[in-house]
């Protein structure tokens, strides 16, 4: 008896992924490094100068990392309470960070002890950065009130008393400050609490993100917004740019980064992340990307070389398989070798199963399984297909209950008008209207089924009518662009006219 054949299953093409030159780029990273942090790491900064170490502000610590390096080649442990935003200054010698204790201060990179300790807020301090003339700190806390610092004597040389909430780099309404004076020069409305401010390098434009916003403004024009993008699907909580500023990065709490185009402002890449994330930065000339989650988590990923690629390759061609390793790779048997066979149990789908015992009706049930009819729905298109071939179509559709009929209407309503399914569902919607007409007004689940599936039906037709129209508007634009032949008949009586002339 010959073995049972499985149902074919019908491969529909599939649009591939478009790879273009962010795809190829971003994606050349290698695998990543997880380190377990102390606590939510809020806070990821690369030193401006080689060999770029980043601090990473994670509960009551800062740590310094090298490049490549797994373990922190310095700590900062001084802090009473959590600490915040661990800045490095332009030179790399020197690095701020503010504290729950309220207490902001400057660390030596190469010290233990603070040099200095600013006091004059009185609430956690979570903003903090150097001033672009590298003599003052900026700092910004729960107490509404924004403090300029002068480094060398830790005095106060200013305070900002304009915000009206906490002042986490963000905030409802976010203001631009100038150091000579006392009062904002520029207010700015995000529309949400603000999680991060992204200055670019031209100090033309100004990026912010707030809830699921992220929006750019242009300072020259007196702070007019450029572009609201919302591609998150959580708030947004930090910033950065490319080594080029040609790409922006956002990251947010929903598990992603999003990498823009700066030019148009699209989505170029996305990066998936296993919890939410908290802090974002990448190192100079895009050599590593660093990611603080709320879990604790700090994710390195460090570019591929040109070399690691090119071995990565060489080794992949030259693994053998398991068959050249026993045999050789063009071995042949001799006249005397036995063949010993060994029968190849096949394994069938539970809908082939039931086909091989004749229960059509269960094979049609199996294959509109929640799974299959959602995330596969040719197998149930090829099902369906399978029995019109034997003719046991209609036997599979009659005898349902309501619940049956009901979760068929589904499949056909979800299907019926894609193309690839279309010539198989037609049929198969044709014969339950058929055998189901009788019942029709008993069942109100089934009726406003068969009336969306009609609407449905009737939109389609309309559209089908357009696109002919449409179709044979465009035959008769191409038809009278093309350039008219002559008939030679013609072309030769008015050659003889033309020599009778003469």
């Amino acid at each position: 008896m010959a073995s049972y054949k499985p149902t074919k299953i019908t491969v529909y093409p599939k649009l591939g992924e478009k790879v273009t030159q962010d795809t190829v780029y971003w994606k050349n990273y290698k695998a990543p490094i997880q380190i377990k942090e102390f606590g939510a790491v809020t806070n990821i900064n690369f030193s401006p100068v080689a060999p770029h170490n980043f601090a990473v502000t994670a509960f009551t610590r800062i740590h310094i990392y090298g490049p490549f390096s797994h373990e922190p080649v310095k700590s900062f442990t001084r802090f009473k309470d959590t600490a915040y935003c661990g800045r490095f200054r332009s030179d790399g010698q020197l690095l701020v960070a503010g504290c729950e204790d309220s207490v902001v201060r400057l660390f030596d990179v190469n010290g233990k002890v603070a040099l200095r300790m600013y006091k004059g807020h009185t609430k956690a301090v979570h903003v903090t950065d150097f001033t672009s003339d590298s003599y003052q700190i900026l700092t910004g806390s729960d107490d509404y009130s924004c403090r300029l610092w002068d480094i060398p004597n830790a005095t106060e040389l200013n305070a900002y008393q304009e915000h009206t909430d906490y002042i986490r780099c963000g905030q409802h309404l976010f203001s631009m400050f100038d150091g000579r004076v006392d009062k904002s020069v520029m207010t700015l409305d995000h529309g949400q609490p603000v999680e991060s401010l992204l200055l670019y390098p031209s100090e033309g434009l100004l990026v912010s993100a707030g809830g699921r916003f992220v929006k750019v403004w242009d300072l020259l024009k007196k702070g007019q917004p450029l572009v609201s993008l919302k591609n998150h699907h959580k708030t947004v909580t930090c910033l950065c740019l490319s080594s080029n500023g040609e790409r922006l990065l956002s990251g947010s709490l929903d598990r992603h980064v999003k990498v823009y185009n700066t030019t148009s402002y699209k989505v170029v890449h996305n990066f998936d992340y296993a919890a939410s994330i908290l802090s974002l930065a990448l190192a100079p000339n895009d050599e590593s990307i660093v990611v603080g989650m709320t879990n604790g988590i700090l994710n390195l990923k460090h570019r591929k070389n040109a070399e690691e690629s090119k071995e990565i390759s060489g080794q992949q061609r030259r693994r053998p398989s398991y068959r050249v390793f026993v045999k050789g790779k063009n071995y042949f048997p001799k006249q005397d070798d036995y063949l010993v066979s060994k029968p190849v149990k096949q394994h069938l789908a539970k809908y082939d199963k039931q086909l091989k015992k004749f229960n059509v009706s269960k094979a049609l049930d199996t294959a509109l399984e929640a799974w299959t009819r959602l995330k596969k729905p040719e197998i149930t298109v090829a099902v369906i297909k399978e029995l019109d071939r034997r003719g046991t179509l209609k036997n599979a559709l009659a005898g349902r209950d309501e619940q049956g009929l009901s979760r068929l209407l589904y499949f056909l309503i979800g299907n019926l008008f894609d193309p690839r399914f279309a010539p198989v569902l037609v049929t198969a919607a044709e014969m339950i209207l058929d055998i189901y007409q009788s019942v029709i007004g008993q069942s109100s689940v089934v009726d406003r089924q068969l009336l969306r599936l009609q609407e449905m039906l009737e939109r389609e037709i309309d559209y089908q009518q357009e696109l002919l129209e449409v179709l044979g508007m465009l035959d008769t634009v191409f038809a009278s662009s093309l350039p008219r032949k002559e008939d030679e008949s013609e072309v030769g009586a008015l050659s003889a006219r033309c020599i009778e002339a003469r």
